[in-house]
Parts: structure tokens; C-alpha cells; sequence
């Protein structure tokens, strides 16, 4: 399994390395490799973890608080997921879709919620800018 020091994680996600140390503080990743020297290493999947992070806060504005929301819900579901696979019953299968199903569609209702208001945002600032377009055209005519 390939592994990346802290500059290279900081390379692949666009993150500063004290930011990486901060997540890792918050639990939002969770760093288990280290080298023999005690740096950090990271793997893919930590990696991928980080854009998820970068695109949930930078697109759709999530706080930090939000984002371990979203981070546990994601473990939650890969956890049910494993789950699921080793299931025999398959009663017992379809009542862990079912919560896998319930915990996407929290997380779905989250999103929503988020855009809606970025379009009240919009549509705010569209008004504001139609103003001041509007009281520009009043200087031009004079």
C-alpha cells in the first residue's frame, strides 16, 4: 500500500499541513501510520477522505461541526455496509439497507437544506447587484 508524508497528503488535496494536523485533531481523519521518525503517513484512502472534506466544506459550505456530521455518517454507512456483506439472513440484510437508507437520506435532507439556503443567498446578491446596476445607469444618463 502506497503511503505519502504530510507535504505530499498537502499536494493531493490542496490543504496546508498544519490544516491536515487540525482535521486529524478534530477526528475527522484519523492518521495510524506514522514512520519510524513519528511522521505522519498517509494512505489513499486518507487522502481521498481529504477531498471529500475539501469538496463537503468548499462546495457546499459545511462548518466544522457539519463535517463531522458528514464524516461519521459516511463511516456509519461504510460500517453497515461491511456489515451487510456478511449477513446470511436476508431479513436481517434488508433492516441494515434499510438504516443505510435512513442515514443517506439525513445526509441527502442535510444537503438540500445547505443549498436552499445558498439559492436565498443568490438570489440576494442578484437583487443587490440589480441595484446598484440600476443606480450606475442613473450616473450615466447625467
Amino acid at each position: 500500500m502506497k503511503t505519502y508524508k504530510i507535504e505530499d497528503a498537502a499536494a493531493k488535496t490542496g490543504l496546508t499541513k498544519r490544516t491536515i494536523r487540525y482535521y486529524e485533531e478534530l477526528g475527522l481523519i484519523e492518521t495510524l501510520d506514522r514512520t519510524e521518525g513519528g511522521m505522519r503517513l498517509y494512505s489513499e484512502e486518507d487522502i481521498d477522505r481529504l477531498n471529500k472534506i475539501v469538496l463537503a466544506k468548499e462546495v457546499l459550505g459545511f462548518s466544522l461541526q457539519e463535517l463531522q456530521q458528514f464524516i461519521k455518517m459516511n463511516e456509519a454507512i461504510d460500517q453497515h455496509r461491511h456489515t451487510v456483506r456478511s449477513l446470511e439472513d436476508r431479513t436481517e440484510r434488508r433492516l441494515k439497507l434499510l438504516e443505510i437508507s435512513e442515514v443517506l437520506q439525513r445526509e441527502i435532507e442535510m444537503i438540500e437544506i445547505k443549498m436552499k439556503r445558498m439559492d436565498t443567498f443568490k438570489e440576494e446578491l442578484l437583487a443587490l447587484s440589480q441595484r446598484v446596476r440600476e443606480a450606475i445607469g442613473k450616473y450615466e444618463e447625467d
